[in-house]
């Protein structure tokens, strides 16, 4: 990633929350991300820092973070309410530029969360109508039913967003985290957009994801499309402890970055110490999430054509700076390399990621880890190897078991996933195995059905 120079701008909205005038670069982010000028906010972040200034009646300012296609920014943003809409002024502007091969929806898992917590899931198309519907919580029967009944209508026109007077068509960035209109249920309910396509976010459709408030509360179960997962950490904790750790999270970055104004070294250091342990803490969430995902009877990734030797790259770009920071070398399939596979892509990328993130852990410093593609008979493989301590034959039979850490600590890590890496490849019909010796590194290889037409 290269990293934009420290900047500042203004901008203006109207009463509606439109943004009428923009100084570079919000201007052009707002465009980027499929705003236009005049025209609806599309930053959520400032979108919410905005409405709270009119409902207060109150200046507001925080930091705030958001991603397009091409960059992830963070600034530090101050809205002054007026009697016609609000001003606003952002500073601190640090733009980075997201390389091209690393942008993949999923790679912080937070929608293998939203996937997981969802009661309602449906397939939209490039205008948000209705494509496919499916759903679990048994409180969401007659939205699903009259969803399926209404293929090809905008699917706003069965949940309506609350607090919203304008009608569909609505950029999608304005309606993900919005709370939905569902009658016949107690919950609150809201939605979650996953844009489509691997170059422009939204040129393949979307998933839409209408996530609960809450569990529903104990009672006579009715018959749903398929069964409702109600119970266990991620429909009762996980939703709980989310929300507020994310806002340590994000309090302890404005701190450690200074954004706030200056601060004295060791206080910048606590509140890095503090953002450190947050996201631990959100990884053993996003990981136990995960675990009840695979052990679920009726989990199944959705098998697809994939190039195996581009994940692996897609892989070692998105942990390159990780790398980098330890001095580690990574070396990828070449750019010529194609091995034509059958696998879910996310689910792919979900266990290489864990291969290589594990082998950057424990490689020395200033080491290499490698990536090399195969195909065999019928199969097609990636192994992972570092240059670390390795493991003996006990630890190779104890090291994919639920849980278990092989006495290492302090490494952040929750000894699940390798557990959760080798359910997710025994569920593509494949397989995760490893080779090693102590002092020889180790070598982990995943295999999946190769694709027969490739």
């Amino acid at each position: 990633m290269a990293s934009a120079k420290i900047i500042s701008a203004r901008a203006r909205t109207d009463a509606e929350d439109r943004l009428i005038e923009a100084e570079e670069p919000l201007a052009s982010f707002h465009l980027r991300a499929g705003g236009k000028l005049p025209g609806p906010l599309v930053t959520p972040a400032l979108l919410e820092l905005v409405r709270m200034a009119r409902k207060t009646g109150q200046s507001q300012s925080r930091a705030i973070k958001a991603q397009d296609s091409l960059e992830a920014i963070s600034a530090w943003a101050e809205v002054v309410p007026g009697k016609a809409g609000t001003m606003i002024k952002v500073s601190a502007w640090k733009a980075e530029e997201l390389v091209p091969d690393t942008i993949v929806p999923e790679t912080n898992q937070r929608f293998a969360l939203v996937r997981h917590l969802a009661g309602l899931s449906a397939r939209l198309g490039t205008a948000q109508e209705i494509l496919a519907v499916d759903w679990s919580a048994r409180d969401l029967d007659s939205l699903g039913e009259a969803m399926m009944a209404g293929v090809g209508m905008p699917w706003t026109d069965f949940a309506p967003p609350k607090d919203f007077d304008q009608r569909q068509p609505m950029h999608w960035r304005m309606l993900d985290g919005v709370k939905v209109s569902v009658p016949g249920t107690s919950r609150i309910w809201a939605a979650q957009i996953v844009p489509l396509g691997r170059t422009e976010p939204g040129s393949d459709g979307f998933e839409l994801y209408l996530v609960p408030d809450r569990p529903l509360a104990d009672a006579p179960r009715a018959v749903s499309r398929k069964p409702d997962r109600g119970a266990g950490i991620g429909r009762e904790v996980a939703p709980v402890l989310r929300q507020p750790v994310s806002r340590i999270i994000a309090n302890a970055e404005t701190i450690r970055t200074q954004l706030a104004g200056p601060l004295a070294d060791e206080y910048s250091n606590y509140a890095a110490d503090i953002a450190a342990a947050g996201e631990h803490l959100l990884a053993l969430i996003d990981d136990l999430t995960t675990l009840e995902m695979v052990e679920d009877e009726d989990f199944s990734p959705a098998p697809d054509p994939i190039d195996l030797a581009d994940v692996a790259r897609r892989a070692a770009g998105i942990l390159g700076v990780r790398a980098k920071d330890r001095g580690i070398i990574l070396n990828p399939p070449t750019d010529n390399e194609c091995i034509p596979a059958i696998g879910e892509f996310r689910r792919t990328l979900q266990v290489l990621l864990n291969l290589v993130g594990n082998a950057i852990r424990y490689s020395p410093e200033g080491g290499q880890v490698w990536l090399r593609v195969e195909k065999g008979k019928g199969t097609a493989s990636v192994t992972v190897s570092d240059q670390g301590e390795g493991l003996n034959e006990a630890e190779q039979s104890r090291v994919f078991t639920k849980f278990e850490r092989l006495g290492r600590k302090g490494d952040g890590g929750s000894g699940l996933g390798l557990y959760i890496s080798r359910r997710l490849a025994e569920a593509m019909d494949g397989r995760l195995t490893v080779k090693s010796a102590k002092g020889q590194g180790a070598h982990f290889t995943l295999e999946i059905p190769a694709d027969p037409e490739g």
